[in-house]
């Protein structure tokens, strides 16, 4: 009986970075606490020690739990009995490999911000360790826990379009198209090759609308050719590409981003086309998957509707017609990583539809697109083989 079941523990959550006036701590903060599954327990939130501690205390952390730095709050949670079950790292990106290596080598389950590594083989490095350890590292490509994105990929699967054979995808915005940003810090950092590698917009925007097109299709890149551009002559990396992907299942990728798109405000969406029919689906409108069965009407199909999928029934969190954004996406990637923990913890099966959270080998494969990108940019968009050497 339903009122005999046992009320699952909640999980104790951390997370580093995403401190006062950040643009990604909310929506992590949010998603982590929406359906109660965790507990807000730790944080090393700034980079500044003292402003970190007094924001975290702010927050509601005890004070010997708003930690200073990373490195304190590894070697305090460390010891405690009741240290926390689940990281989150959103800090900069170069320091992403560095932090996230230190708390699975100490045995923390990890939902590391995207770009997982800044290298190739930093990224399979993490793999290996992630393996080793037995522990979750997770990798926040967040817009796939959307509902009718996973209802989208549950159709593919099977196999109401037939055979894919073509993917588009897209995320192009237009905040960065004023030059006179060149010197803004919140600008600048991005298309410095010593901040942040090898890519600029791709890296940034382009591994998400990639990684969705894998997640979709269930397919993976295999290889690719690049048109990058600075649009604006004084960035060192790119501001807009235009790349074309070959993928393992023999589907053809079309992908354009850019950081100039005047007027495009956010700009994901994926288009994916079969044998059989043809799906569309916007960021921006999330509520709606349009479907177009071949020879047939265009449908739309709400999120909210019953019975679509156990993927997406899953994952739609209010009543049809009412909507839903951002950290409600990202609360489904919290969701089915707390059910993976909790499934380890209790020695049981998780639930197939919740096993859908981006993994590290998500997170390097994105990495060794980001280098092949650029590879395939500097020598006039050559095609260049887009997989990890350890999956090759």
């Amino acid at each position: 009986m339903a009122g005999n079941k046992k009320a699952m523990a909640k999980l104790n959550w951390g997370i580093i970075g995403g401190g006062e006036g950040s643009q990604i701590g909310p929506a992590h903060r949010l998603g982590a606490g929406l359906d109660g599954l965790y507990q807000f327990k730790a944080g090393a939130l700034d980079h500044r020690p003292e402003e970190g501690k007094r924001y975290g205390q702010e927050l509601g952390l005890d004070a010997d739990r708003a930690y200073g730095n990373w490195q304190e709050m590894l070697e305090g949670e460390s010891k405690r009995e009741d240290r926390i079950d689940l990281v989150t790292v959103a800090t900069p990106n170069s320091t992403h490999f560095e932090i996230t290596k230190a708390f699975l080598k100490a045995g923390f389950h990890v939902l590391c911000e995207k770009p997982m590594t800044m290298t190739v083989a930093e990224g399979e490095e993490i793999v290996k360790l992630a393996k080793s350890t037995s522990r979750i590292c997770a990798v926040n490509y967040g817009y796939t826990g959307y509902s009718l994105v996973r209802h989208m990929r549950a159709m593919v699967a099977r196999g109401d379009l037939g055979k894919i054979r073509l993917v588009k995808c897209e995320f192009a915005h237009g905040h960065h198209a004023d030059a006179a940003d060149a010197d803004n810090p919140r600008v600048r950092w991005r298309y410095d090759p010593a901040q942040a590698g090898v890519s600029a917009q791709f890296a940034d925007c382009g591994i998400h609308a990639m990684h969705m097109a894998s997640f979709v299709t269930g397919q993976e890149v295999t290889k690719l050719s690049a048109d990058i551009v600075s649009c604006i002559a004084s960035r060192e990396l790119e501001d807009d590409a235009l790349v074309n992907f070959r993928m393992d299942g023999g589907t053809v990728g079309r992908l354009w981003t850019s950081s100039v798109a005047i007027g495009n405000q956010h700009g994901l969406s994926i288009q994916v086309f079969g044998e059989k029919g043809g799906l569309r689906w916007a960021q921006e409108q999330p509520n709606q998957l349009y479907y177009m069965p071949l020879n047939e009407r265009l449908q739309v199909i709400e999120r909210g509707e019953g019975n679509l999928s156990p993927e997406a029934d899953r994952t739609s969190r209010v009543t049809v017609g009412h909507a839903e954004g951002m950290p409600l996406a990202f609360a489904n990637i919290y969701k089915d990583i707390a059910e993976a923990i909790t499934a380890e913890k209790e020695d049981r099966t998780m639930d197939p539809a919740a096993n859908l959270y981006p993994r590290a080998e998500d997170g390097l494969r994105s990495m060794a697109a980001v280098s092949a990108v650029a590879e395939s940019g500097a020598a006039d968009a050559a095609w260049v083989d887009a997989r990890p050497p350890m999956f090759r």
